[in-house]
């Protein structure tokens, strides 16, 4: 996979001395050995299914998979995909404005809402009863982190993203919050943030000017994120120390352009669903083992008695 980086050299002030290049040109190379020491994979397509809603994501159970639009889902069956129910919003005008990516818990549809591309940023969690499709329950962020895009349950907690965007909405003049400032964020039952990280460099290059779209956590204890666009899977690990995410894997995904996914829960094997959003299919895939990632160098030490660093 080509990553792009950026040359830091450009931004430097005449006078600059040799340690400050030294040290820009160390960093960028720290950025790129990231990148390139992230594996790669490829998925295996192994159904397509029809839908109309799937534009923003999917969530799956054990018979069921719920294609996610705008302010529309529609459940299918799994094996066959025909369409069994449809919760349907109407229209964009609101309450449901713009959902994202969803997952089935203990009975119940979960789905990222917001206002996207309208401003302030403001953003929900929806709740709908999988048997009846009736929406049952709502919680509001308000104004918050950004655009809350993808949510999932992990080790106890919920966890997901708040994006924000390079992208210049219609009518205004400044970025939609800046792809930099793309969160995953950990929540208690209550969904109140308890933690947040940053997203690499080398991924937040992919991804913008969009953000990070879908989300979901792996059988193997690997968190998988996607954009907005590009057919490929961002395999990621929350740090042991530190703010920003660690970069672990690249699968590509021929087939799906980016948007929501949900790890298959009800199957033994690594199934993970997509959607290719210009048709509305529905994709099952068959992901690859991710080979653990070599752990960097240790960049700390313990000194004792007559080896203390004093400057």
């Amino acid at each position: 996979m080509k990553i792009a980086t950026t040359c830091l050299f450009k931004k430097l002030r005449p006078g600059v001395g040799c340690a400050a290049l030294i040290l820009v040109a160390a960093c960028a190379a720290m950025r790129l050995s990231a990148a390139e020491s992230a594996a790669v994979v490829t998925a295996k397509t192994l159904q397509v299914l029809d839908t109309f809603d799937a534009r923003q994501g999917v969530a799956v159970d054990r018979d069921h998979v719920y294609a996610v639009n705008n302010y529309r889902i529609t459940r299918h069956r799994k094996d066959d995909g025909s369409p069994q129910l449809q919760w349907d919003g109407i229209s964009e005008a609101g309450p449901i404005i713009h959902l994202d990516s969803g997952m089935v818990w203990q009975g119940r549809l979960y789905a990222a809402h917001s206002n996207y591309p309208r401003s302030p940023m403001t953003s929900s969690v929806e709740v709908w009863d999988v048997k009846t499709m009736e929406h049952v329950a709502s919680h509001s962020f308000g104004i918050h982190l950004g655009s809350f895009t993808w949510l999932d349950r992990y080790q106890g907690y919920w966890w997901g993203a708040f994006g924000n965007y390079d992208k210049v909405q219609r009518g205004e003049q400044d970025p939609y919050g800046k792809t930099v400032n793309t969160q995953v964020v950990k929540m208690d039952e209550q969904f109140r943030v308890l933690a947040r990280w940053t997203l690499p460099q080398g991924i937040l290059e992919r991804i913008a000017p969009m953000s990070n779209s879908g989300g979901s956590w792996g059988p193997d204890g690997y968190l998988y994120l996607t954009g907005h666009d590009h057919p490929e899977i961002y395999v990621v690990q929350v740090p042991a120390r530190g703010m920003e995410l660690r970069w672990v894997a690249t699968v590509e995904a021929p087939g799906i352009h980016g948007q929501g996914i949900a790890w298959d829960r009800s199957s033994d094997g690594r199934i993970l669903w997509g959607i290719r959003k210009r048709d509305r299919k529905v994709l099952q895939m068959d992901i690859p083992e991710i080979a653990p990632r070599r752990a960097s160098a240790a960049m700390s030490q313990i000194r004792g008695p007559g080896q203390f660093e004093q400057e």
